[in-house]
């Protein structure tokens, strides 16, 4: 059997959620005779297409945040959607040259191009392959939902998704809620005390884990003005403050941790892999709300206080994680020190936001969705 995983290299949750199901069936289907394939779909049609549009992407995240989310709005109904399926379909006739060489039995698809392109072609007779989406956001979008009549299978986060999808008259037999794909690391148990002693952190005090925005909200100054707030709180916390690739975030954070003398309860780290076993000694997790970091904070049991969702698919993440009260969303109207001030002095709050993350949690979505593919392999 052979199966092709689709993603596209717009946010690393695509490709995030593509390599946690390729390491699940590599680990667990050893037997089953199975062959599996990561592909960047766009950049396998039209490299310079890719290079252009991840680089537009990124920029206009970083820049323009809210020329995105118009664009994420407009995509949804009208000309802009009738082009980007439209697209698709040309660039589709590229990636059957690849369909026609691997024979997929299976395509799992983590970015809606992907899917868009395969139903193109399975619609036109061009291929017969299964096709699963997955869909890693907390909230729907129309372009998922292209070609559903030639989809086979959708995975999504929550109940409400599967509704909104069932709503536009998709067979409520071809959806499921298993949430999004997360690394096996996110199951494993870790030693606390060994963890806090390797970055010499105390055993009795509340630990926040500060995100500095990951490839999107670098440099941001209202990244550091939010964390300055942290770092001047007066109570009994720690705070693991990561700071990613970005060198002059990095200095800035140290910069703050230095003038409130504060270097014995803050450690500011550069790019980390180590991000499962910092969530396992957290209280509190300070983020953007991708679907995958979100996924993964879910899974860690962390309330979130979310900062500087890029518009479109980031604010309704952030939207459904507060109306659950799991997460508090600091916007640009609000009183940074007051929302520290209120959390971290008032851990019986924590608590309740903790015990609403167990309703959403999906710790073992990767076992799951393999589990609904592969498990009927006589249908495939």
């Amino acid at each position: 059997m052979k199966i092709l995983i689709f993603y596209a290299s717009y946010g690393g949750g695509h490709l995030s959620a593509a390599k946690s199901i390729e390491e699940y069936i590599k680990k667990n289907y050893t037997k089953d005779n199975i062959e599996t394939k990561l592909i960047d779909c766009v950049k396998y049609v039209n490299k310079t297409i890719e290079t252009v549009t991840t680089a537009a992407y990124r920029e206009m995240a970083k820049k323009v945040p809210w020329a995105w989310g118009r664009i994420y709005s407009d995509s949804q109904k009208g000309p802009l959607a009738h082009i980007s399926s439209r697209s698709n379909q040309i660039l589709a006739i590229k990636l059957l040259r690849l369909l026609r060489e691997e024979k997929p039995d299976l395509i799992i698809s983590t970015h809606p191009f992907g899917s868009q392109m395969c139903a193109y072609l399975k619609r036109k007779g061009k291929i017969n392959s299964k096709i699963a989406t997955i869909l890693t956001d907390f909230a729907p979008h129309d372009q998922w939902l292209v070609g559903s009549e030639q989809t086979d299978y959708f995975f999504v986060a929550n109940e409400k998704m599967k509704k909104y999808i069932i709503n536009k008259g998709i067979d409520d037999s071809k959806v499921h809620i298993t949430g999004i794909p997360i690394s096996s690391k996110f199951l494993k148990e870790y030693n606390r005390t060994k963890i806090l002693k390797k970055y010499e952190l105390e055993d009795n005090k509340l630990n926040v884990l500060f995100f500095g925005g990951g490839e999107f909200g670098l440099g941001k100054s209202k990244t550091i003005s939010i964390f300055e707030s942290f770092v001047k709180y007066d109570g009994d916390v720690q705070i693991i403050a990561i700071s990613g690739k970005n060198k002059t975030m990095k200095e800035q954070f140290e910069e703050i941790v230095n003038k409130y003398k504060k270097q014995k309860n803050v450690k500011v780290l550069s790019y980390t892999n180590h991000v499962p076993e910092l969530m396992s000694i957290s209280n509190v997790v300070v983020t953007k709300p991708g679907g995958l970091t979100t996924s993964e904070s879910l899974a860690s049991a962390l309330p979130m206080i979310v900062i500087n969702p890029i518009p479109g698919q980031e604010e309704e993440n952030a939207e459904f994680l507060e109306n659950k009260g799991i997460a508090v969303w600091i916007r640009k109207s609000s009183n940074v020190d007051e929302i520290v001030e209120n959390l971290l002095s008032t851990p019986s709050r924590l608590e309740d936001m903790k015990k609403y993350t167990y309703a959403l949690a999906h710790k073992t979505s990767t076992k799951e969705i393999c589990e609904i593919l592969l498990n009927k392999k006589e249908e495939i």
